[in-house]
């Protein structure tokens, strides 16, 4: 068993241990587990499944629910671009498309090296800014292709 398997086995453990008196406990120690790891890997959710006697179904079945729960790891950092009216209107598609160009990935994925996550959201909420995004907690806003240009310069590609 490697150490990262062994690392998986005792985090859900040990969540599984803090709720294991309460009533439907499934949920909670599902964040727990979550918080633990960064993400819900099916290692986690097939030992969480024999340690609670409850059906690896079941289990994926509430997980899959809710979309606070991620089954895969996400980046670093967190690049979040807004699809609101006014952003909309004042070009976030094209800062959209350029966020996946100079990142390489599209919406919902994040890097091979971990480094991003890009996500979209109906809103952000400071429309007077659009187009914005939010890099894990600070706001971007009136974003064109030179900012993005700043704020990601393209990786080399050596030729």
């Amino acid at each position: 068993m490697s150490e990262q398997e062994i690392n998986i086995k005792e985090q859900v453990a040990e969540s599984v241990a803090l709720y294991k008196k309460e009533r439907g406990p499934l949920i909670a120690i599902l964040q727990e587990v979550q918080e633990r790891l960064g993400y819900l890997p099916k290692e986690a959710i097939y030992e969480m499944s024999r340690l609670m006697k409850m059906p690896v179904s079941e289990i994926f079945g509430v997980l899959s629910f809710y979309a606070q729960f991620r089954t895969t790891p996400r980046g670093r950092n967190i690049v979040t671009v807004c699809r609101g009216t006014a952003c909309h209107v004042r070009g976030a598609p094209r800062i959209l498309k350029e966020t996946e160009n100079r990142l390489g990935i599209k919406e919902g994925e994040t890097t091979p090296d971990l480094e991003y996550t890009l996500e979209t959201v109906a809103c952000i909420g400071v429309c007077a800014l659009a187009p914005n995004m939010v890099i894990n907690k600070e706001t971007y806003g009136q974003l064109n292709i030179k900012k993005l240009a700043e704020l990601f310069p393209e990786k080399s590609t050596g030729g």
